[in-house]
């Protein structure tokens, strides 16, 4: 696996912290790496205007992203027409630490 660490391009917030994300070395691809970092921050993959490789560098194609190292910094840059339709809500089965046996528990 290859270990990448992403956030949202935001100079507003104070607090912008990185996540880890990993993808699989076989399957380095734009698209993948798009999907994965927007499920992972919960943002619409349609309101990314391009990704970009800290501190400079856009990421345009597949071998952009073939040669991204372990630990490389990405900032997912959206587009900046409606702020409330940027966020998506994750479904219940794509939260983190969901359990779907948990939610069908009846006391």
């Amino acid at each position: 696996e290859l270990v990448l660490k992403v956030r949202i391009q935001n100079p507003k917030l104070r607090e912008n912290d990185f996540i880890e994300i990993e993808l699989d070395r076989q399957e380095l691809t734009y698209k993948k790496l798009l999907r994965v970092s927007c499920r992972e921050l919960g943002v619409n993959p349609e309101h990314v205007q391009k990704i970009r490789k800290l501190p400079n560098t856009m990421l345009r194609k597949d071998k952009d992203v073939a040669r991204l190292q372990d630990f490389q910094e990405l900032e997912l840059v959206l587009t900046v027409s409606d702020k409330k339709s940027f966020f998506r809500v994750p479904a219940c089965s794509e939260r983190s630490g969901y359990n779907k046996k948990a939610s069908e528990l009846t006391y």
